[in-house]
């Protein structure tokens, strides 16, 4: 199955601090403010998040650090792929107001997750 590209977030209790640090003193480009998430764009397709971790999706789960997110228009289908092999913990297929997405976690359980963006606007940042 295809992928478009991927994101790299990192879980902070305070993202302010974090955030100054990479659009002020590393000049990455600000991509997308979700609030809770901020994207920069790190070289032409390589991006990297940061996320507000007392208010993320894997906020009760602190082993989980960092979140590696595959961006692929097909989530459904992967989704599918996914649970008909029985990877790790696996969530249900979310449909939410900016994006499809779930949750999965590789053998050394870290988390994974694809996702696509609803907006078209949104998706085109990352082109």
């Amino acid at each position: 199955m295809k992928t478009d590209y991927a994101i790299t977030f990192f879980y902070y209790e305070d993202i302010a601090p974090i955030a100054r640090f990479y659009e002020d003193t590393l000049a990455f480009e600000l991509v997308l403010d979700q609030g809770l998430a901020r994207i920069y764009r790190v070289a032409p397709h390589s991006y990297f998040g940061i996320v507000d971790g007392n208010r993320g999706h894997l906020r009760h789960q602190p082993e989980s650090a960092a979140l590696f997110t595959i961006v692929a228009e097909d989530v459904a289908g992967w989704h599918a792929k996914l649970k008909a092999i029985g990877v790790s913990g696996l969530t249900e297929l979310q449909r939410g107001k900016y994006c499809d997405h779930f949750f999965f976690r590789d053998p050394g359980g870290y988390a994974l997750e694809i996702q696509r963006f609803h907006d078209p606007a949104i998706a085109s940042l990352f082109r």
